[in-house]
């Protein structure tokens, strides 16, 4: 019985280590511009899995490396990702009302503001890195590597463009990849940066996130199409009111689960083959095999 806890027990305790480290990090609500900052930490402590955080702990303890070691990349990359939680969301974007169960950041606050508080914890997010001595560069490049137009930034371009084009395997490939995959494959690689890892245990890092972020995608569209709000916390069906490009939308929804279930078996794979890689084996087998 213990084992069957034992992985619950640790996604609370290292969410709770992140929590407290970004609670420190964040101006209190009432610092001028109060309104602002308000609407940061409405957005940042909404709840949330924290998954990317706890896969760069977990990977940078797979390479030896500890909880406080990966800490400062950890915050950085929640901070990155609240705000392009908070941009997608915007009318100019996704349109979305909900996000976490709750209201999103321009319909709590207004768009504007929203715009402004995923800004500021963008750029936060890179004064986290500037501080962290010996790697923070190293940080630094593969966060912003994998947030740019080359990744996240890309990714989420080519979304909106596709909206209502005929379904496209390339295309939808590419999205998922940039807009998903890159920073779920950038939080592995920086907690391997976290503990001085290799260049070839960084590479099996890189696989293991990026193949983890793939079928993550496949398997959040998916449960856009059969789950409840307050399953996920967020609009439902929105992808196919919008017509996002998807996997089941170009593939249908039975390869899409048999894509999904194969991506998860290699991102499996790609963590035994690290040196200490069954935690993170775990939490990708916890994270994909949702119901769907």
């Amino acid at each position: 019985m213990r084992r069957m806890t034992d992985l619950p027990i640790y996604m609370k305790r290292q969410q709770n280590a992140v929590h407290a480290a970004l609670e420190a990090l964040l101006p209190p609500a009432g610092e001028r511009p109060a309104k602002l900052h308000e609407a940061m930490r409405y957005s940042l402590f909404a709840g949330g899995k924290r998954i990317r955080p706890v896969l760069c702990i977990a990977a940078c303890e797979a390479c030896g490396g500890t909880v406080e070691q990966a800490l400062p990349a950890a915050c950085a990359l929640e901070l990155l990702h609240t705000y392009t939680l908070i941009h997608d969301d915007l009318p100019a974007m996704d349109d979305d009302t909900l996000r976490r169960g709750r209201p999103t950041c321009h319909i709590q606050f207004d768009v504007a503001t929203a715009i402004l508080a995923g800004d500021a914890l963008l750029t936060l997010a890179f004064e986290v890195l500037a501080t962290v001595p010996t790697t923070g560069s190293a940080l630094a490049l593969e966060l912003a590597r994998a947030a740019g137009s080359r990744g996240v930034i890309g990714g989420q371009a080519e979304d909106l463009d596709a909206e209502g084009k005929a379904p496209d395997a390339e295309l939808v490939e590419y999205i998922h990849r940039n807009k998903t995959a890159a920073l779920i494959r950038a939080a592995c690689v920086m907690g391997g940066i976290c503990a001085g890892a290799n260049f070839q245990t960084l590479e099996k890092l890189a696989l293991y996130g990026e193949t983890t972020g793939l079928a993550f995608q496949i398997i959040d569209d998916l449960l856009d199409e059969g789950a409840t709000v307050e399953e996920l916390g967020k609009d439902i069906g929105s992808d196919r009111a919008n017509g996002k490009m998807t996997w089941q939308a170009v593939f249908g929804m039975d390869a899409a689960r048999a894509k999904a279930e194969e991506l998860t078996d290699s991102a499996c794979a790609a963590a035994a083959s690290l040196p200490n890689g069954e935690r993170l084996k775990k939490l990708t087998d916890q994270m994909l095999r949702r119901t769907f």
